[in-house]
């Protein structure tokens, strides 16, 4: 074989074998580690949304508590047709109506902070209250302990033993109070259970947070968003709770610490005393609607009770330990005797809807949710 044609066939077996080469690269390389040259780099993937914000509602969920002004005693005995909703001023058409009967999905978040070691016995003895008053026969509940982390402490279960093994099992571990991390982690959870349960959070600890990456207002906007009701029992342990009278309540600041948010009567410099004249009557709405708006923090200590007010729910203050199980029996009877309304909103505009509720009935109080609020898509 001469030189030349030597050549011919190496030159043709080089430009085979990368036709070869090509072909199997497009179909995909075969198994096993890829190595890189010296000095490159894996490319990176693509950026994922952790945590994608929903824009739109398909049904809003309302709890409603109609009560005697005079006596406090819930009503029962309300129809469907006895109910009107507004959703921004707008009468909804109410889609689901029901009094009590609905199958429950609860999140109970208790604080497991080192400094509730001397209130910890107290909730373990509440355990079979709140198995027999808020678990009932028809909630499937799941336990979580926050503390400088979150913890599952029992999966979603309806068996009323388990959960009372995990109030007896529960102990302190360390300071963090992550109550706002918590909540989010709860939230999360109830929202991948089906829409026919109702949706509870339920919380037991003190209105403070510490070292939480979510903030309050970020968590009630997914709350409302997911048709999630807050219950919550606030606990005070301290001993100047318990050796004083309690504090006066100071309503949260809605603006930035040294301002005041608030047009002052005639338009004149604000003052402690007319400051202190005039905050007791500021529209507890409007801090929710800015929480929700912003996603921000509230200034003050009974972030609790803001959550239980932005959702419809009860907020139970204790200052002594033996009101726990009095706390857990309240939520417990107002839980499953409460009207629960549905409605697909007429108009879903980004921005905050208020919900309103009236009953064709003189004389009473009704309660619900005071609304909810729908963030822009880029948000």
């Amino acid at each position: 074989m001469t030189f030349r044609s030597s050549f011919l066939h190496a030159s043709l077996a080089a430009i085979a074998f990368l036709i070869v080469s090509s072909v199997a690269f497009g179909q995909g390389a075969p198994p096993g580690p890829i190595h890189l040259a010296p000095g490159a780099h894996p490319e990176a993937p693509p950026p994922q949304q952790q945590h994608p914000i929903r824009a739109r509602v398909t049904e809003v969920s309302a709890p409603v508590v109609v009560r005697n002004p005079h006596t406090g005693e819930m009503l029962l005995d309300l129809a469907q047709n006895d109910f009107h909703v507004f959703d921004n001023g707008v009468e909804q058409k109410i889609n689901s109506f029901n009094v009590g009967g609905e199958p429950l999905s609860i999140v109970l978040v208790v604080q497991t902070s080192s400094q509730l070691e001397g209130t910890l016995p107290a909730i373990r003895q509440a355990g079979i209250v709140f198995t027999q008053t808020v678990m009932a026969k028809t909630a499937e509940v799941a336990v979580l302990g926050y503390d400088d982390a979150v913890n599952v402490l029992e999966p979603f279960t309806m068996d009323p033993d388990a959960i009372d093994n995990a109030f007896k099992r529960l102990h302190t571990n360390y300071s963090g109070m992550r109550l706002y991390d918590a909540m989010a982690r709860g939230i999360g959870m109830l929202e991948d259970r089906p829409r026919m349960r109702r949706r509870i959070l339920m919380v037991i600890g003190e209105a403070q947070d510490s070292g939480s990456e979510n903030k309050l207002g970020a968590v009630l906007r997914n709350a409302e968003l997911a048709n999630v009701t807050i219950y919550s029992v606030g606990l005070s342990i301290t001993a100047s709770a318990l050796r004083h009278p309690p504090e006066q309540y100071e309503p949260p600041q809605v603006g930035p610490p040294g301002t005041y948010p608030v047009p002052t009567p005639s338009m004149k410099p604000p003052t402690p005393q007319m400051e202190q004249a005039v905050q007791p009557n500021m529209n507890l709405g409007a801090l929710l609607i800015w929480l929700v708006k912003t996603g921000q923090n509230a200034l003050g200590r009974n972030s609790l009770e803001l959550a239980s007010k932005a959702t419809g729910g009860l907020h139970v203050n204790t200052f002594r330990e033996r009101t726990i199980q009095n706390a857990l029996d309240q939520i417990g009877g107002e839980l499953h005797a409460e009207y629960s309304i549905g409605y697909r909103p007429s108009q879903e505009k980004i921005g905050y809807h208020e919900i309103r509720v009236t009953v064709d009935r003189k004389d009473v109080n009704v309660r619900t949710r005071p609304g909810y609020y729908i963030p822009p898509p880029e948000q």
